[in-house]
């Protein structure tokens, strides 16, 4: 598996990563087959998981993913020590309903939540806002990522939704290393409001959340002809051509497919040794924006 440096770090990541969230969401799998998941991905030579507190039913299922990923890694019979563990904090689950908490209280103590929920004896690898919260200021909110760190909590620091300005404010309060916008065919804000070309010049990791257009999105991708005329030319599926394209886009973008089968983490696992061409990238990028 290709690695990458997380940010400015000497710390190493696979080109692709885990997605967790289908695994805790509803029509989630039974553990058993969830763990299976995560172990064929750890043996594929995945070592970034990407999960949050809030992936899971509602707040009485919160941290349910990061409880799965720490028992998978606790079960897996292999080598765990370079995973890295990315998880977020910040959004709440009122009846499966999703809403921003930003308050310090709330940050500090969720904080404490997945460092137990992940298995309390490391510190997490990455933490990262989950979106920025217009009630409170970002230096409020990730004054507890900081006071984290310093506690030897938290590793390293990300954020997630941010624009250039509020990364730049971030920056100002704790070291960033990692940003997690969406970002798909369809969904092409970075490429315009600056924040992918920030992270490139700065040495950020950027994560595209979403990176095959979301669960409405994936059900239709065998649908449009250029996608599909692409992987039968290359004989691969639309799904790696879209990671594909996706990587092709900035050295500093490391996508993180979800995946609740272990057929679709080892598809999205060959997606690495894909690469377009300048003609392939320019027909798909005029295909796809042909469909709404």
């Amino acid at each position: 598996m290709e690695s990458k440096k997380l940010g400015k770090t000497e710390t190493k990541i696979s080109a692709i990563g885990l997605g967790g969230m289908p695994l805790s969401l509803s029509g989630r799998p039974e553990q058993e087959d969830a763990i299976a998941v995560i172990h064929h991905a750890l043996d594929l030579g995945v070592t970034l998981i990407d999960t949050a507190d809030s992936y899971c039913m509602d707040e009485s299922d919160k941290h349910h993913n990061e409880k799965l990923i720490a028992t998978a890694l606790d079960k897996y019979q292999g080598d765990t020590s370079q995973v890295v563990i990315a998880t977020k904090g910040g959004l709440m689950r009122p009846q499966g309903s999703w809403a921003r908490d930003g308050s310090p209280e709330h940050l500090r103590q969720t904080i404490r939540q997945s460092h137990k929920a992940l298995g309390g004896e490391r510190p997490i690898d990455v933490w990262q806002y989950h979106s920025p919260d217009p009630e409170y200021l970002i230096s409020e909110s990730l004054t507890p990522a900081k006071e984290a760190v310093e506690a030897g909590l938290i590793r390293y620091v990300g954020v997630s939704n941010f624009s250039v300005a509020q990364i730049k404010q971030a920056r100002e309060i704790v070291e960033i290393v990692s940003v997690q916008n969406q970002y798909n065919p369809w969904q092409r804000q970075p490429e315009n409001d600056g924040v992918l070309e920030y992270c490139e010049q700065e040495g950020l990791t950027f994560l595209p959340w979403s990176p095959l257009g979301g669960s409405r999105r994936v059900n239709l991708l065998k649908n449009i002809p250029v996608i599909n005329e692409i992987a039968q030319e290359k004989g691969i599926s639309v799904y790696q051509v879209v990671l594909a394209w996706l990587r092709s886009k900035s050295p500093c973008i490391v996508p993180i497919p979800g995946a609740s089968k272990i057929s679709s983490i080892e598809d999205s696992v060959a997606s690495v040794n894909v690469q377009l061409s300048p003609d392939e990238i320019q027909r798909f990028e005029q295909g796809a924006a042909q469909v709404a």
